[in-house]
């Protein structure tokens, strides 16, 4: 297999569906990554388990939609 950048392109599809969904109650609580778990006060710095967890949410937020077609277009080719 020929390393494109439609293979990259395709890779990166699937990472950023990966993430779209994922389902809170039942992967990420139990990694103990759920929105409700304390990410800190007002003023602290955000730690990587926090900036992680809102990229995860804004992620899913904004493709979740939009990762359906994708992925059905892509099936297609």
């Amino acid at each position: 297999m020929a390393f494109t950048l439609y293979s990259l392109l395709q890779a990166g599809l699937l990472v950023v569906n990966a993430v779209a969904v994922l389902h809170e109650e039942r992967f990420l609580r139990n990694v103990g990554w759920a929105s409700d778990q304390g990410i800190g006060g007002f003023g602290d710095a955000p730690g990587i388990k926090a900036q992680l967890m809102n990229l995860i949410q804004s992620v899913r937020t904004i493709m979740r939609g939009k990762m359906m077609m994708i992925v059905c277009l892509n099936s297609h080719l």
